[in-house]
Parts: structure tokens; sequence; C-alpha cells
């Protein structure tokens, strides 16, 4: 796929519009067909009055020119019409290759990529950005075809009844031009901002609404308002600047174009008078001349669309530059499902998160990794989940480096939950399917029963076929947490990562997580990313975190013994808990 950074807007457009080529010549086809018909009333016209300056009153010469002139306007708008219907076509076909490949791009980038970006971002681009090229593909093909092509058409038609009309009529348009032009000087940079600032007032907007309840709940509704209205505030301002210094050129640039009539009057009169020319040829001139602009400045009323096509498209080329995960499509054949770190070193923008750590994960057992906030316990499992890519050193799935195990293996491998798990707005039972397509409700049940949610989930007014809402709002955070868990156990991979996962688990629920868990571990590779480090006391290695890297590991006991830093964690979960159950209490 051509990408922003190596080709314009338009060669990017083109590449997306390959399927709909035919489509797009034939709206091009029709336009030039209308444009041509456009033509043919003038024509009538003209010689509709060259004959009446004849002294030719012949009735049935006028009706039918008068039906020419019918018959031209028809296949004006009827090919116009038909244009514009294969032209719509083309953008919607248009847009949803561009959409086909955003979403293709997004399975190919490190989820890192996708999890840190916010989803506003993708929402905006795929859904907003994309659907404002629908109107500008639509109508600029045909449109702008049939305003150039009329023109040209009416200026050779003009030079065939004189040329020297013809000539003076085209004085009016460079000079008309050159004042438009200095409407284009720093045109795009002046416009970017048009455009970035109604972005920036679409997301404080979103922003503000999304938050409402945070915002007053905490009484900060002026200081958030305060932003959304800066964000007005700016878009208010980047219209008018961009106006004022805009409209001057348009105005005089407009008001000199359609001066034809300045030169061609004067000219045409003394032409007549002294009888170099006749008087329904200079009538005719007249007319013409009359019409020769308007195409034009309809034409030139696209500037802007042309504009924000150049800035979405390019935004859309930024996104499909991002980098890849690079892989390879044959299956990679392992040994089982271990998993190790060899000197790995990962770099997140300009910090380096992991310095060149390395360890083996416990062998169909369960494996915890702790250490204080911002230590590089998830990074080390959106490692093991291809997430991100190792800057250096080795990530091992079964003996195997990961960067040679196709992604859709690497998934099939891992089943990762993290603490913020998302629920579609479908059935619970729907939502766990989600972790085998093919599965019966009697798998479903038995999958909710070990991940012990299956009494909460029969409890609930419709049962499995509860709607979940939207992102799981209809269920509390451990209850997501345990149909996440029960999706993962569907999924029945080899390996499964618990990134925070019981992050939002309250003590009382601790044992129906720590059940939860023992039904995922049986004959599993299990790592857990502990956030409760009473969850994680019968783990066969526990891996202390700090820094970036790996201070210390063994068992609860061991480590309690020989690590200082895992029993400062201890100490403070222990303590933790302890005053949780007192305010409970």
């Amino acid at each position: 796929m051509m990408t922003g950074k190596e080709n314009s807007a338009m060669t990017i457009l083109m590449d997306f519009a390959k399927p709909c080529k035919g489509k797009l010549i034939g709206s091009v086809v029709l336009a030039v067909l209308g444009a041509l018909c456009g033509m043919i009333p003038y024509i009538a016209v003209s010689r509709g009055i060259i004959m009446i300056c004849h002294e030719d009153y012949a009735f049935s010469k006028l009706a039918f020119l008068a039906l020419i002139a019918f018959a031209g306007y028809l296949g004006q708008v009827w090919f116009g019409t038909f244009s514009t219907m294969k032209s719509h076509e083309s953008a919607f076909i248009i847009l949803r290759n561009i959409r086909v490949a955003i979403t293709e791009k997004l399975s190919r980038v490190p989820m890192g990529t996708i999890l840190d970006t916010p989803s506003g971002k993708f929402k905006t681009i795929i859904v907003d950005t994309v659907e404002k090229l629908e109107l500008p593909l639509a109508h600029m093909v045909p449109e702008l075809t049939a305003n150039i092509l009329i023109p040209v058409l009416m200026l050779v038609y003009l030079f065939s009844l004189d040329w020297r009309l013809a000539l003076i009529s085209l004085v009016t348009i460079p000079v008309g031009a050159f004042c438009y032009m200095g409407m284009m000087k720093d045109y795009e940079k002046r416009y970017a901002r048009v455009l970035a600032a109604g972005k920036n007032m679409d997301a404080a907007t979103v922003e503000y609404i999304g938050g409402i309840e945070v915002v007053k709940t905490f009484n900060q509704g002026e200081r958030s308002y305060k932003k959304y209205a800066d964000a007005v505030a700016e878009n208010e301002t980047a219209k008018v600047t961009w106006f004022k210094q805009t409209n001057g050129y348009y105005v005089m640039g407009l008001s000199i174009l359609t001066a034809t009539l300045v030169g061609v009057l004067p000219l045409g009169s003394w032409l007549f008078i002294n009888g170099r020319v006749e008087a329904g040829t200079l009538i005719t001139c007249i007319i013409l001349a009359l019409g020769l602009v308007k195409p034009l400045i309809q034409a030139l009323q696209y500037t802007d669309s042309l504009a924000m096509v150049d800035s979405a498209v390019k935004e859309v080329g930024d996104l499909l530059d991002e980098p890849e995960l690079v892989r390879p499509t044959e299956r990679a054949v392992l040994a089982d499902a271990d998993v190790s770190f060899d000197r790995v070193t990962f770099r997140y923008k300009e910090t380096e998160v992991l310095h060149g750590i390395s360890f083996d994960c416990a062998k169909n057992g369960m494996t915890a990794i702790v250490g204080p906030s911002g230590s590089g316990k998830s990074t080390i499992a959106r490692l093991i989940a291809s997430f991100w890519e190792a800057e250096s050193g080795c990530v091992r799935i079964g003996g195997v480096d990961v960067r040679n195990i196709p992604l859709p293996q690497i998934m099939e491998l891992v089943s990762y939950v993290s603490q913020d798990n998302f629920l579609f707005h479908l059935s619970i039972r729907e939502n766990i399917r989600i972790g085998k397509p093919e599965a019966t409700d009697a798998e479903i049940e038995a999958a909710a029963k070990k991940a012990s949610c299956h009494d909460f989930i029969a409890a609930l007014p419709e049962g499995y076929d509860t709607l979940a809402g939207d992102a799981g709002s209809h269920l509390s955070g451990g209850e997501r947490q345990r149909i996440a868990i029960a999706r993962a156990i569907l999924k029945n991979s080899p390996i499964v990562v618990l990134d925070e996962a019981t992050a939002f688990t309250d003590p009382e629920n601790e044992a129906v997580i720590q059940a939860s868990i023992a039904g995922l571990v049986a004959g599993k590779t299990l790592i857990v990313i502990a956030h409760r480090l009473s969850t994680i006391t019968k783990a066969d290695k526990i891996l202390v975190v700090e820094k970036g890297n790996v201070a210390a590991e063994g068992t609860h006991e061991e480590l309690l013994e020989a690590s200082d830093l895992y029993k400062e964690l201890w100490k403070a979960h222990m303590q933790g808990r302890d005053t949780a159950e007192e305010v409970a209490g």
C-alpha cells in the first residue's frame, strides 16, 4: 500500500480507487457527455438569435431549435446525474478500501502502539476523517470535469464565431486568477490550523461529555469547561483569521473574473458599428462570455475541499506508515509452551524500560511477576504476548524466538487477560464465546464454572443472555474480570498471561479470583503480573522486578527470607489488606 510519506494525496487515493477504476472512468465520460450537452442550448439559442437578426421568423425552425435546446438541457441533467451516481459509488468503494486498509494495518502494528494511543484518535480517523472524504470524492471528479470542460468548449465555439471577441473575453481571467493566487499564499498552513482547531474542539467536546460524571463528582465543571471553551474559542479564532486573510483576495478575484463584458461589450459594439461583425454573432458572443466564467468559479470553490482531502489523506497515510511487526507466515515447530527471556532490552520512546533481563518461566506452572509501579512488569507481559517487539535480546516460546513465530500462531498460543477487561455490548454468553467461536453452550458454562462466575451469571435476570452493556458497563469490575478469565479458559491456550487481572478485586473476592486462576493453571504455563501478592503465594516461581531488572526470584517463602524488596512489598500489601478489612468491618 502506498503511504503518505512516499506519495501525494492524489496518488494514495488513486491506489485505493483501483477496484473502481472503471466506475471513475465512466463517471468522467458521463461528465464529458453532460458538458457537451450543456453546450447545445447555447448553440441553439445563438442560432435562433442569428435567424431573428436575419428576419427569418419561421416558427417551425425556431420551435425545432427550442426542442434541441431542451434536449441538450435534459442530456446535461441526465448525464450529470448518472455521472454523479457513478462517482458516489466510487467514493463509497474508496472509503471502504481506506477503512479496510486501516483496520488491516492495526492488525499488523504492535499491539502496544494501539494500547498506548487514545482510542478516540483511531475513531476520529476511521469514522470522521474518512467520512469527510465522501462529498469531495463524489463531486469533484464529475463536477470539476464538467466545470473545466464547459468553458473550454464555449471558448472553442467563441473562436469559431469571432476570434477577436473570444480573445477579449479572456482578458479578465488571468488578472482575476492573479488576484486569486494571493489567497493561496500559505494557504495550506493557514487551513491546517483551521482543521486542527476543529479536531481539537471535537476531542474536547467528546472528553467533556464522556467525563461529565467525574466532572460533576469532583466539582471540576469550571476547569473542564474552560478547556472545552478554549478549544471552541481557538476554533472560532482560526476560522475568523483564515477568512480575514482569504476573503479580500477572493472577492477581488471573483469580481474581476466575472467582468468579461468589460472587454467584450465595448469591442463588440465597435466592431458592430463598423460593420465587422453581425448583430447575431455579437449577441451570441455576449451570451457566451457571460456564461464562460461561472463554471470556472464553481471549480475554484473546490479549493477548500482539495485542501481538506490532502490533509485527511495525509493523516491516513501517516497511520499507514506506522512500523509493523514483521513475522513469518509459515507456522513454527515448537518443542513445548515454555517461556523464557534472554538478555531482553526494551525501549519505550526515549526511555529504556527493560535492561537486558533474563529468566525462565515455570514449566507448566505458575510464574508471578511482582514489583513497584513502573518497574516494567506489564512490559514483560506485553512482550510475551507480542504486543511489542524487543529492542535486543530474545523472547522465546517453546525454544523459538517469537520473531520467528507468525502472529496468528502467537494468538493461538497465548491468552492475555489485563486489568482493563473489555466486554462487548453482547450477551455474557457471546462475550465468553469470543474465546472459542465454535464453542457450545455447555462448554461456555463449564468455562464459567471454572472461572467462578457461573453462579452470579445464573442469578442475573436473563442469565447468560443478559447484555453486558457498553464495554461491560452493566457489570462490576470483579465480574468483568471473571468473565475475561472464563473467556481465557474457553480459549484453552497453553500460555496464559494475567496482567494485573486482579487489580480491581476487593479482599472479599480474592478467594474467588484465586479459584478462577486455579481453573486456568492446570497443565498450562501461567504468567501472573501480581497486584495483590496474596493471590500468588502458591506460585511455582516469583520474579521480583525493580527498575527494569530482575532483582530476585524464588518461591514466596524463599523471597521472604532473601529479598528485602519483596519483604517490603509483602508488608505493604498486608497492611493495606488489614486496613481495607477494618474499613469494611
